[in-house]
Parts: structure tokens; C-alpha cells; sequence
């Protein structure tokens, strides 16, 4: 049996899938904020409880929001800043006296997706985290691509394409610039554009219920988006868009979204599938499971390969 965990910024969830991919045991946890041993004391209590009720030895692999640098080996580019420099894979090692697997978080979505999901039989997935960040994951022929520098996906961090003069100069954003997708496309940055104290999910209730102010910030959200997206099929030109995140699950945001990709994208005929994670908020999880190869034969006492990434 495999174990993956995804951290999130407010939760961590795990669960334990045999290799058919079936759902054995499933926990969430608040994640501690801000506090990186309590994080790592969290996850190690996790996964101790779940291999328990497993009854055998896990493989444990593990979602989290930035990667692994290939030069320092420690964490960069999380929006759990608390990460930030820190050798994130070795101390989790450490903690659960294994060798683990730790991806990146929407790394994890678009191989859940590709193995068993919304993106399954396809050639070429990117899949996009719509939530408390903006982060972005490419799989072709089954495999993930993290790139020389393991940034491959981050399309969260290119400036918004096609901005008008109310978008300009653009949102500081917590990696130092402005305009940057991830302030516009996240759940606060969808928040925020609404222009009153309130969260993304009350913003989407009151746009369901009909309020006209917050239908046209889910509009402008979806226009946003698609002008975000199509920049990504220029680019790479996917078989499958996938959507996950808590934002991935407003419909509203499907309506008309090809129709408006269609005109900046680069071709004369946009085809291109945009479909919603099968697993929901549940698919990073998988695919963190996943990271580990059908047959591994967990050993305890092993600590010399700490990270998929290195």
C-alpha cells in the first residue's frame, strides 16, 4: 500500500491507496500555520496513524506547495513562506525514519489526473491549482516534467497576459513582483477584486444567488482566466486542461471560458478539452501516493533516497 499527504495552507490531507488505486483510509489535519516543526510533527503523527490502521509498511509520498531546489536542496517558491529555505525532504526523512518522495503540489494534481483522472489515456496534461495559491503541473507520456531548473508549470508567476488599464501596474505579489496570475487567479486574489471584506466562497454565494455585483467579479475572474490559459496552450499546446482547487469547482467558471480562450489563442480552431479534477480536492493527495512505482517494498531503515527530485 502507498501513503500520500498533500500540505496545504490550511489543511493537510492523507490517505492510503492500494495499487489498483482504490481508497483504502483517508485523514485531514490543520495544518500549523507558520510553524515548520510543528508541520513536520503533524505529518510524521499522520502517517504513523495510517500505516497503523494499514497494518502493513507504507511508501510515502508527499505534496507540498514550492520544490526542491536542484542547486541548495531546500524549499523555495512556496506561498507557505514558512518553507521557504528550509531541507523540507531530509528533515521529513528524518522525522519518519524512511525515504520519501515530496512534489510539488499541483505536480501531484496533474499526475493523479494523467494516472486515473479527468486527464487518464491522454498524451500531454497540464493541470492548474485554482486556490489558495496558483500553481501549475505538466505530465507528458506518463511522465511529470519538472525542467532543468524544476520549475516547469509555474504559470502562476508569469505576469496577467493582455492586461487592460485597470489591471496595470498589477497586485504586489509575495514573490516580490507585481501583476504576477497567482494575485489575480487565487481565491484571495478573487476576493480581493471584489472590492469588500469577504472570502472567495461567500463571494461564489453570492454570485449563485444572484447578486450583480459579484456575478461580474466571477466574470471578470473567468476572463482573467482565460486570458491565462491560453497563454499555456501557445505554449505547450496540451491534449487536457485540467482544473483543481477549491476554485475548480464553481461551474460558473466554465461557462463561455473556451469561447474567450478561443480569441487569444494562436490558432484558427481551439479544441482543446478544460475539464475539472475527477478527484477534486482530493486528487493532489493521489497523486502524491503515485509518486512511488507499483511493487516498492517499503524499508524503514532506509534514508539514502529522501526525494523524487534529487
Amino acid at each position: 500500500m502507498r501513503i500520500g499527504l498533500d500540505l496545504g495552507g490550511t489543511k493537510i490531507s492523507g490517505v492510503v491507496l492500494d495499487n489498483s488505486g482504490r481508497e483504502v483510509l483517508r485523514r485531514r489535519r490543520p495544518t500549523p500555520r507558520g510553524d515548520y516543526r510543528a508541520t513536520l510533527a503533524t505529518i510524521r503523527n499522520m502517517v504513523n496513524e495510517l500505516e497503523a490502521v494499514a497494518g502493513e509498511p507504507c511508501s510515502v509520498g508527499i505534496g507540498c506547495p514550492g520544490a526542491v531546489s536542484p542547486q541548495s536542496g531546500l524549499i523555495r517558491n512556496a506561498n507557505s513562506t514558512h518553507l521557504i529555505g528550509k531541507a523540507f525532504d531530509k528533515d521529513l526523512a528524518d522525522v519518519l525514519k524512511r525515504p520519501i518522495r515530496l512534489e510539488n503540489d499541483a505536480n501531484c494534481l496533474a499526475l493523479s489526473e494523467t494516472v486515473d483522472g479527468a486527464a487518464k489515456g491522454a498524451q500531454s496534461v497540464f493541470a492548474a491549482i485554482l486556490g489558495t495559491g496558483v500553481g501549475g503541473g505538466i505530465v507528458i507520456d506518463g511522465q511529470l516534467r519538472r525542467g532543468r531548473n524544476a520549475i516547469a508549470g509555474e504559470w502562476g508567476h508569469n505576469p496577467l497576459p493582455w492586461p487592460d488599464q485597470s489591471e496595470l501596474p498589477g497586485r504586489p505579489c509575495y514573490c516580490g513582483r507585481t501583476g504576477c496570475i497567482e494575485t489575480w487567479l487565487s481565491g484571495p486574489g478573487l476576493a480581493a477584486d471584489y472590492g469588500e471584506a469577504t472570502t472567495s466562497e461567500q463571494l461564489v454565494a453570492r454570485a449563485e444567488h444572484g447578486e450583480a455585483a459579484a456575478q461580474a467579479t466571477v466574470a471578470r475572474y473567468r476572463h482573467r482566466l482565460a486570458r491565462a490559459l491560453a497563454t499555456v496552450v501557445n505554449l505547450l499546446d496540451p491534449d487536457v486542461l485540467v482544473l483543481g482547487g477549491g476554485l475548480s469547482r464553481v461551474p460558473a467558471l466554465y461557462e463561455g471560458l473556451s469561447e474567450i480562450m478561443a480569441d487569444y489563442v494562436f490558432s484558427d480552431v481551439f479544441e482543446t478539452p478544460i475539464r475539472p479534477a475527477l478527484h477534486g480536492d482530493d486528487s493532489g493527495v493521489r497523486g502524491a501516493a503515485w509518486l512511488w512505482p507499483p511493487g516498492f517494498v517499503q524499508m524503514n531503515d532506509a534514508v539514502d533516497e529522501r526525494s523524487s527530485g534529487r
